[in-house]
Parts: structure tokens; C-alpha cells; sequence
């Protein structure tokens, strides 16, 4: 069976977002364009992770381009989107490994994030080469999300998607751990519990 890749270039949108109380969330990436919806899920790590690295490589091209690219420093306010994701959320696949790259051509910012899949392998080396293989396998490879963005779409997207993985439940003051509504079994105050 060939890859499927849902190619978005560029999108009318482009998000992350979460579906679920904070502690259940699951946490998705969303596209869209003329019509067309793709949703894939992902960890909460994954999302924190992407939004990182895309400030991190806007803020190289800025840097050895000496700011001439056309991207913000910061996310332009009115390109901000805080709407919810596009109803119905239907989960096309679960994310694996995701990539970015800069067209400095094109002047946009590539966003790739492939299928999980599982490979079985008998050692390092064999499941290293499987994982290669996979990924370079551009007609069977497992399905792909790519979408491109200009840089200010792609500035929007991280504030997003940081803002979006720190609204979850507000950390303990004395260890740091989340703060369920019902309440938390605390380690720093050996084992009581505190009310949120």
C-alpha cells in the first residue's frame, strides 16, 4: 500500500489542541485547508518538543539570514488563533517522529510528523536500520502529515501550542507535580494529602 501523506501548503490553519479535562487531555495537531480537516494525536511532550524547536530554528534563520527572512521575532498578534479545534476531531494516525526543516527558497518552514509504527528488530543496529529504511521509504512509508508555513504562521503556532501545553493542571508549590482537582498526595509533606 502506498504512503499516505496529507500535504498542506500552505494551510487556512494550522494548530495544536486538546480534547479532554486537564490530567486526560489527549493532545492532537490539526490542519486545515478548502474543506479539509486532519487530526493526528500526540504526547504532551511531543507538542512542548515541536513548539521548542520551531522557535529554536525561526531564531537561526533570523540569525544567519542577519534578519532579512521574513520572520517575526515574536508571534504577530493578528495571526493568533485561540479557537478550538475544528469539530468533529477525528484521529487520522498517532504521531511517531516528527521533523522540521526551513525552505530557505520558498521561505517557509516544513512540518512532518509520520505515523507510529512498530518495528521489531533483534538488535540496535538492526532496529537503527529498520527505523532508516522507514523513514527514507518514500512510496510505502507509514502516513504523513507535512505541512508548510510562512514564518509568522509558524511563530503562531508554537506560542500556541506552549500555551496550550501549559494550561494543564497547575503544579504543586512543594514537589512540582500536578494538582488534581480532588486533591494531591504530596512526597514534600510525606504523604498528606493537599486539598488544590
Amino acid at each position: 500500500m502506498s504512503r499516505q501523506v496529507f500535504l498542506y501548503d500552505p494551510p487556512d490553519r494550522f494548530v495544536a489542541g486538546t480534547v479532554g479535562l486537564p490530567g486526560r487531555r489527549t493532545f492532537f495537531l490539526q490542519a486545515s485547508a478548502s474543506g479539509r480537516v486532519t487530526s493526528v494525536s500526540l504526547e504532551k511532550t511531543q507538542v512542548a518538543a515541536l513548539a521548542e524547536r520551531i522557535d529554536e530554528l525561526l531564531d537561526e534563520v533570523v540569525r544567519r539570514t542577519g534578519g532579512n527572512a521574513p520572520v517575526p521575532a515574536m508571534a504577530p498578534t493578528d495571526v493568533a488563533d485561540a479557537a478550538p479545534l475544528d469539530a468533529p476531531v477525528e484521529e487520522e494516525f498517532r504521531v511517531g517522529t516528527m521533523a522540521l526543516a526551513w525552505d530557505g527558497d520558498e521561505q517557509r518552514m516544513i512540518v512532518e510528523a509520520q505515523a507510529l509504527v512498530e518495528l521489531d528488530a533483534d538488535t540496535d543496529e538492526d532496529l537503527a536500520e529498520a527505523e532508516e529504511r522507514l523513514l527514507q521509504d518514500e512510496e510505502n512509508g507509514p502516513p504523513m502529515l507535512r505541512v508548510r508555513l510562512s514564518g509568522a504562521q509558524a511563530r503562531a503556532f508554537a506560542k500556541r501550542a506552549l500555551d496550550v501545553v501549559n494550561a494543564g493542571r497547575p503544579p504543586c508549590p512543594l514537589c512540582s507535580l500536578p494538582l488534581d482537582p480532588e486533591g494531591h498526595v504530596c512526597p514534600r509533606q510525606n504523604g498528606y494529602r493537599r486539598d488544590a
